[in-house]
This record gives C-alpha cells, structure tokens and sequence, in this order.
C-alpha cells in the first residue's frame, strides 16, 4: 500500500449490519479525514452457468435497489455530503479487498446467512480480514461484541473464558 486515500470503504448488501456499517462508517469518516464510499457488489454465480441464462442487468439493478434502500434506511433524507457510492461486478470477498486496497478503513457486516451461523465471522468478513491491505471492522447482525478473555498461559494451552 503506497499512498492511503481518503475513503472508508463500506460493503453494503442491504443487512442489518451493512445499515449499521454506513452509519458507523459516517461518524468515523470526519475523524479519519475522510469520505465514505459505499460499494454494492453483485455476481452471477459460476453455479448457475449453463443452467440458467444470465440476466446481468436484473443482478445490477438488484444490486442498485439494494444499495439504494440501504442508503434510505440508514439515512433517510439526511445523506452524509461526503458519501459516494459505487456498483462493482464480482464476488463480493475480491471486490471488497479491491476496494479497500487502499482505503483508511474497510467496514463490512456479518450477517450470518451461511451454514455456520455460530461462527464469529462470516465468509465476506473472514476473506476481508485475511486479505485486506487497511484495517477492517465486522458489524454483527445482533449488535453484541465478540470478545475473548485469555487466562495467563494461553499461549501454551492455557484456558478461555
């Protein structure tokens, strides 16, 4: 990462957290000195090829209403001036970390929709962390922070709260 920009990058697919995350984002953005940049991603996926006819704009528009309404719904009629927004084609994973290749903070929801809803982190969440060049910060759906309270020793096998 050569120069930072002046963006918080937040990945919006229309969740509880990714609502959140645009609100979080607006009141963190002025102390950061920078903008918020809402990205909606949208995919047809590989599963469906050769079984169903792709219909790229239907995707694109669903993303574009998606965003949209999250924007409404967090927002109302008040949007932040130093908002902008953008519709990325791709897997949301990849084009989030693109996204925030250079950015001052990633801002992503876990909503929990996959088949390990137990898990502390979600598939976006887990591949945005891994691999994003700017710190990341995961909103979960019900709002509670996750924590771990390490006993001494923990390092060696020791025990967790």
């Amino acid at each position: 990462m050569d120069q930072v920009s002046d963006k918080v990058v937040v990945g919006v697919d229309g969740s509880g957290p990714s609502i959140e995350g645009l609100r979080l984002a607006a009141l963190l953005a002025p102390a950061l000195n920078a903008r918020v940049h809402a990205v909606s991603c949208w995919h047809f996926p590989r599963i469906y090829e050769g079984y169903v006819p792709p219909d790229f704009e239907a995707f694109q528009e669903s993303a574009r209403k998606t965003l949209a309404e999250a924007l409404e719904k967090a927002f109302g009629s008040d949007v932040p001036e130093n908002l902008t927004t953008e519709l990325v084609r791709g897997p949301a994973p990849e084009m989030l970390v693109q996204a925030g290749a250079d950015a001052r903070l990633l801002v992503v929801g876990r909503r929990g929709r996959g088949g390990f809803r137990g898990l502390h982190l979600g598939s976006v969440g887990a591949a945005c962390v891994a691999h994003a060049a700017c710190p990341v910060l995961v909103l979960h759906e019900d709002g509670a922070a996750r924590t771990h309270r390490w006993h001494r020793g923990a390092r060696t096998g020791g025990t967790q709260d």
